[in-house]
């Protein structure tokens, strides 16, 4: 829609904008006040649309002197609260129209949603009377009209003296009448209600056409089909349509039927049938039967930028062929946006695609020339909700015409009213390239929400509402987020904690969610040691499956498995340099300097294309055959003092207590500090060894953490006085080494630490694959993954080098 005469709001507002287009509904006398605060305001049009006002340039700092928001514009009071962009009574309609499912209406619609006797969808009026074909019946009303008293009585509001305002949505009524006959069928008002709608007035216009109006029903019981009606049982007082696995925590689909049980002389009726989902059932069928053939499938992975913008950068740069739109934005805001472009695809797509954009009666030629405070919108480039300091609200990205990247701004939407065709522009561009998704477009929603309100690192835990912590709150908008989007398939990580504390208070929220929302779900605990690495690192997964998908099969405790033989830390780390890593290494890329010593050093050495990682195409990557992040974090001068003074062996003292020794004085570092701090003999009442304790070559890892700091936690090299180095702990996690981290050494550490280790991520993921296919029975709780998943035929026999254990001596 073209942008309209300013206005003598400033500055203008989307529904006064769209009020004002209405040229027919704007009296003279309107007309001239708003040609006088036109030219009072001093905005002018460029290019068919209104720009927004921009400040002189100040001095020589381009920056300064460019300020986008009307500063001269003092005279007309500007309101700094955008909160929300809350949209007009159009825009909420349009929203409350999309993917939201049947709503229950209990009034007669709108006037505007009267149809004409025919049924003619979408057509306020009745053609004039033509000759009719031979054979065919013209409707008309049957019977006296109703007397004018009764019928003034039934719908006053089609009697009353309509206003300028009225004139346009509310039909005029000269009498009314109880039947009407179309196609030789006559239907009157006291019929039962029948298929979608019952009728509930017959009138003729003043305009002397003829007119019906329809009450639609959107409930069970006024559109069931014989059909589902001959399946229905009366009087249910119950009803379930999911089984439950006490032994594998387990909400899944159930075949249809109807069962009865008589207890005690009462008897109570169970409804049993299946669902559907959210998003059409026959379209999920199709998929099915079809194996999806020519479809890419979308998955939206939140919270998978633990570590900073350099964590989308690392995911960028490891996966350059896979179509990736990476925002570095809270989930909160996120879910808001979503929101709200679900409201502007609504308004500028899904009702005016057959627009052109490229042409507009009121645009000008833009020939004329500009104000030194007025700059030209060029077009819009991005789009967030809030963020970064801003008020919440809807903000697009500004590239202005005549300045580069870096002059780019963010501008809230009530700034660009007088720009509505390159909103316009940009989301009917975003919604082509799917830059955000809609209800129905993503197919995996995976996420692991922090939890940091019930870690155990955290001493103010709120032990009776943990979902009141601001910590939790991320575990309530992932569940939003997948309520909204109704993805096919949700896979949701988090920690253990969340089924021991406060009684699993998260975790039966969590689960509770997904069947209220009525998916399949399965939860259960997975240990990284059982897929290979070296790591005792056990995790909560929760599965959650529409109820016309297959469901994710679990692990079946109960079998006993057939296990090789364990990993030990030697076994995944012993084949990298030693002496090229000190305390500080400012090189990310370095050369190995040796072979490998066991079957999974050969393995995760193995290129892109040995692993079947297609990520390029086939190609090996940049520096692919190097050593990649091998960098310890740098200790300061006194913690990397204590750590040379650690013995190379393994020790411990008498009932595992620390003590100091009566008989030996304290020793002191050369800053002036105790060689031993207070804090490490009084941690955990001097009962724990990990204050800048030693690995082992001989263990394993208890679990990757996001901090490399020793003064709590056991992580230093078993031989070297440092910690153990970023491609250390990727190691440990399963990362290839091809895999490349971006962002400063401590954000790697936080990007290794808060991934799900890759082993595990593979098996889930080969899991979820067949299940999306059809190649799974998901009735199952048990499914095998095939021999040697994660090695290839070739590494799959590479056997194991010991490696020295150590020297075990008692103090």
């Amino acid at each position: 829609m073209a942008p309209s005469s300013p206005s003598s709001a400033a500055p203008a507002r989307v529904s006064a904008r769209k009020r004002a287009a209405k040229a027919e509904e704007i009296h003279q006398n309107q007309e001239e006040e708003e040609v006088a605060a036109a030219s009072s305001a001093k905005r002018r049009r460029k290019g068919g649309r209104l720009l927004p006002r921009r400040s002189p340039k100040q001095g020589k700092s381009p920056k300064a002197g460019r300020k986008k928001k009307g500063e001269a514009e003092a005279e007309e009071p500007v309101e700094d609260d955008v909160c929300a962009d809350e949209p007009d009574e159009e825009e909420l309609a349009i929203g409350r129209g999309g993917g939201r499912g049947p709503r229950r209406r209990s009034r007669p619609c709108r006037m505007k949603q009267l149809r004409p006797l025919q049924g003619r969808l979408g057509k306020k009026r009745v053609g004039r009377r033509t000759a009719a074909a031979v054979g065919d019946h013209e409707p008309e009303f049957v019977g006296e009209p109703v007397p004018a008293p009764e019928a003034r009585s039934s719908w006053p509001k089609r009697y009353e003296r309509s206003t300028a305002a009225q004139e346009e949505e509310e039909v005029k009524a000269r009498c009314h009448y109880r039947s009407a006959k179309v196609d030789n069928v006559v239907y009157s008002l006291e019929n039962k209600a029948d298929y979608i709608g019952r009728i509930t007035e017959f009138f003729e216009g003043i305009d002397q056409c003829h007119y019906f109006t329809c009450r639609w029903f959107f409930r069970a019981e006024d559109t069931m089909d014989s059909k589902a009606k001959a399946q229905l049982i009366e009087h249910c007082d119950l009803y379930y349509d999911m089984s439950y696995s006490v032994e594998y925590s387990t909400f899944a689909n159930i075949p249809s039927g109807n069962c009865s049980i008589s207890l005690g002389g009462n008897c109570f009726t169970f409804l049993q049938f299946e669902t559907t989902s959210g998003i059409s059932s026959d379209d999920a069928d199709l998929e099915m039967s079809s194996g999806r053939p020519g479809r890419t499938a979308t998955l939206l992975d939140l919270y998978s930028g633990c570590g900073g913008i350099f964590a989308c950068q690392s995911l960028k740069y490891n996966h350059p062929q896979t179509e990736v739109w990476v925002r570095n934005e809270k989930a909160d805001d996120f879910l808001a946006l979503l929101k709200e472009w679900s409201v502007l695809c609504d308004k500028y797509v899904h009702q005016d695609m057959g627009s052109d954009l490229a042409s507009s009666e009121n645009e000008e030629d833009g020939s004329s020339l500009l104000d030194k405070d007025e700059f030209v919108v060029e077009k819009l480039i991005g789009i967030c909700y809030g963020g970064s300091g801003r008020d919440n609200g809807l903000y697009f990205k500004v590239h202005w015409e005549g300045y580069g990247p870096e002059e780019d701004t963010w501008e809230p939407i009530d700034n660009l009213s007088d720009c509505p065709l390159k909103i316009k522009e940009f989301v009917q561009e975003g919604y082509r390239r799917k830059i955000l998704p809609l209800p129905g477009d993503v197919d995996v929603i995976c996420g692991g929400p922090p939890c940091q309100g019930i870690s155990g690192f955290n001493r103010f835990r709120n032990h009776n509402e943990p979902l009141k912590d601001e910590k939790n709150k991320q575990m309530v908008t992932f569940m939003d987020i997948v309520a909204y989007l109704k993805p096919k398939y949700v896979l949701m990580e988090n920690v253990v904690d969340i089924l021991k504390f406060a009684d699993g208070y998260l975790g039966r929220y969590a689960l509770s969610c997904l069947v209220a929302m009525n998916y399949q779900a399965r939860l259960g605990m997975m240990v990284a040691g059982c897929y290979g690495l070296p790591q005792f690192r056990m995790r909560v997964f929760l599965w959650g499956a529409l109820s016309s998908m297959q469901c994710i099969v679990a692990y079946d405790e109960t079998q006993k498995p057939s296990l090789k033989k364990a990993l030990l830390l030697g076994d995944a780390i012993s084949d990298l340099p030693e002496g090229k890593v000190e305390n500080h290494q400012p090189n990310d890329v370095m050369e190995y300097g040796g072979s490998p010593k066991t079957g999974f050093q050969r393995y995760i050495r193995l290129g892109r294309k040995d692993m079947l990682d297609w990520s390029f195409g086939g190609e090996a990557g940049p520096n692919e055959g190097k050593l990649l992040d091998h960098q310890p974090l740098r200790l300061n001068s006194d913690d990397y003092e204590r750590v040379q003074q650690i013995p190379v062996k393994k020790v411990f003292g008498a009932n595992n207590v620390v003590e100091w020794d009566p008989e030996i004085k304290r020793v002191y570092l050369s800053s002036g500090k105790p060689l031993v701090p207070d804090y490490a003999m009084s941690f955990i009442k001097g009962k724990s060894s990990k204050p800048f304790g030693r690995l082992w070559w001989d263990e394993i890892v208890p679990t990757v953490v996001t901090r490399a700091e020793p003064h709590n936690q056991i992580i230093l090299h078993p031989t070297q006085a440092r910690v153990l180095t970023v491609r250390e702990n990727a190691r440990l996690q399963g990362f290839p080494d091809y895999y490349r981290l971006f962002g400063s050494i401590k954000e790697k550490y936080i990007q290794v630490g808060n991934a799900v280790a890759v082993p595990v991520a593979r098996a889930l993921g080969y899991c979820l694959g067949q299940a999306y296919l059809g190649e799974s029975e998901g009735s199952h709780p048990l499914y095998e993954l095939p021999p040697s998943f994660t090695r290839t035929v070739a590494q799959a026999g590479a056997s194991s080098v010991a490696t020295p254990a150590g020297e075990v001596v008692e103090q």
